[in-house]
């Protein structure tokens, strides 16, 4: 049964709250689903229009819920109450230390409630419910930690200026930041957006992805429960080309923080300039190059390509879709890779306790994902594993790991990012071919380099234009570690104290210096 808290809910069962008895008994528990409306200043409340969308189940294609659609006149309710708080509330004038409070606060109650936070947003994404514990929702506990200890670390400059004057900057908060989140880590995105934004002191109207609407309401009656003030935060989950259209082109929204499509960028980066030209920052796509030089660990090289390419069903932006091995070794990896994708398991996250690979996000992103192969393929690619759709018992979006030899610089597969389980693997030989290679792409969003040569590897990072460049690693990230891409990756960083620039504003302040001894 889905129901709402004490602030009111939807009337319906849902797929999801029958599965138990459709399927058998699960290794874990279908969680309740208790909001599904849209959260603006401080309560939950049915979208303007009445409408609702289903938010759908990828094991099986099944209705989880019905959430309320919000439209633009449900943005402009949200941005008047982020406005209101930003203009007149208490949350930008609280001391840091006060917002840190609060914001440590909600990081133990998204610990507290990490269990049902992660079978939430494994139902709605396809994803392994202990996995999602670990990392997306670990991740956003520590966002949220990292930035309240930074909420009283927000300092300006003393200037020495020219002439009887002096100066000092204030870092100010920004104002109302419109934040549009992705499907593929909701809850860590919620939080790597969010929690710089709390820390600087500004005010959110947040857009979580239609595919994923849930963790994000669920987070917004977290902070509200943590003494965030009603109207910081505004969740309003709807479809881009209404809700995230509104938000992009508002013109008392003063800052937009994106990550998703690059084409998707281009269409607010346009709204920006047709609007207010606020502030945009993009985190968009990528087709990151993996490069193993011929004395790196073989087996190490091997797992961390099959991660850098998999994890997350490959629905990671910053995944290893291009792997470059240097061709005296390349047989060798070629033929270790095949044995190690054999033992690869596909299958339901909730219910198979040896699945690596749950099913992708949704209809549109599986088909999309297999267009791709099927254009692999046409190309003269040559398919080393997988290709093929498998879905256990014949329902969901499952698709095979799926490894391309023989590919070309020049083929679709290897130019543009596909978000899905697909890798193509290439030979080089030389660190010069290596290096022009990688670099051969509009992205530039990560890179990864196996070697056990210190100057090899230093001279890869110097050279390929990537945002985050990984040494005999890859996913290594932390709070602290500014992520963000160049080129048509986008601009910008998530995480770090880098993410404190995009909520704020520099103001100059200058005074005179009257018959002071010192000039």
């Amino acid at each position: 049964m889905v129901s709402e808290s004490n602030r009111g809910g939807a009337d319906r069962t849902t797929a999801a709250g029958e599965e138990k008895e459709e399927r058998g008994q699960l290794l874990f528990d279908v969680p309740e689903i208790r909001f599904t409306k849209l959260f603006i200043n401080g309560s939950f409340v049915d979208a303007v229009s009445g409408r609702t969308f289903d938010t759908r189940d990828p094991r099986t294609g099944g209705v989880i819920a019905s959430v309320a659609e919000a439209d633009k006149e449900d943005v402009d309710l949200a941005v008047r109450a982020a406005r209101a708080a930003f203009d007149h509330g208490e949350w930008p004038r609280m001391s840091g230390s006060e917002r840190g409070r609060i914001m440590a606060r909600l990081a133990d109650l998204v610990e507290e409630h990490a269990g049902e936070l992660a079978a939430l947003e494994s139902l709605d994404a396809g994803k392994h419910p202990a996995v999602t514990r670990a990392v997306d929702v670990g991740n956003a506990a520590g966002s949220l930690r990292y930035f309240a200890g930074a909420a009283d670390k927000i300092h300006g400059e003393t200037l020495k200026m020219p002439g009887q004057f002096q100066g000092h900057t204030l870092r100010e908060p920004l104002g109302v930041a419109g934040v549009i989140i992705p499907w593929n880590f909701p809850s860590t995105m919620f939080a790597v957006k969010v929690a710089p934004a709390l820390a600087a002191g500004c005010a959110l109207v947040v857009k979580p992805a239609e595919q994923t609407p849930l963790s994000a309401l669920y987070l917004a009656q977290l902070a509200k429960q943590a003494g965030v003030p009603d109207g910081v935060i505004n969740v309003v989950p709807g479809f881009g080309p209404t809700a995230g259209a509104a938000l992009a082109s508002h013109m008392d929204v003063d800052m937009v923080s994106f990550t998703g499509s690059t084409e998707v960028g281009r269409l607010i980066m346009k709204a920006s300039a047709e609007s207010n030209l606020k502030p945009v920052y993009l985190e968009l796509g990528g087709k990151s190059p993996l490069i193993v030089f011929d004395d790196a660990d073989l087996d190490m090289a091997v797992e961390l390509a099959v991660g850098a390419s998999f994890f997350n069903k490959g629905e990671a932006c910053v995944a290893a879709s291009r792997v470059y091995v240097q061709e005296r070794v390349y047989d060798r990896f070629e033929e270790r890779l095949a044995e190690r994708m054999r033992s690869w398991v596909v299958g339901d996250p909730f219910s198979d306790p040896r699945a690596d690979q749950g099913p992708q996000v949704d209809k549109a992103q599986y088909e999309r994902v297999l267009s791709y192969i099927d254009h692999g393929k046409r190309e003269g690619a040559t398919l080393l594993t997988g290709g093929r759709p498998c879905a256990p018992e014949g329902k969901g979006y499952y698709i095979e790991p799926t490894v391309f030899t023989n590919v070309k610089e020049d083929m679709i597969i290897a130019k543009e990012e596909i978000f899905g389980p697909v890798m193509c693997l290439m030979k080089f030989k030389t660190v010069e071919e290596a290096i022009a290679r990688a670099n051969d792409t509009r992205y530039g969003l990560g890179a990864g380099v196996v070697t056990r040569d210190l100057d090899v590897a230093n001279r890869v990072v110097r050279s390929v234009r990537a945002g985050v460049v990984w040494v005999n690693c890859y996913f290594a990230m932390g709070s602290d570690c500014p992520f963000g891409g160049r080129k048509m990756s986008g601009f910008g960083k998530d995480e770090g104290m880098h993410a404190l620039d995009k909520y704020l504003a520099v103001k100059s302040v200058v005074t005179p210096l009257r018959a002071s001894p010192w000039i």
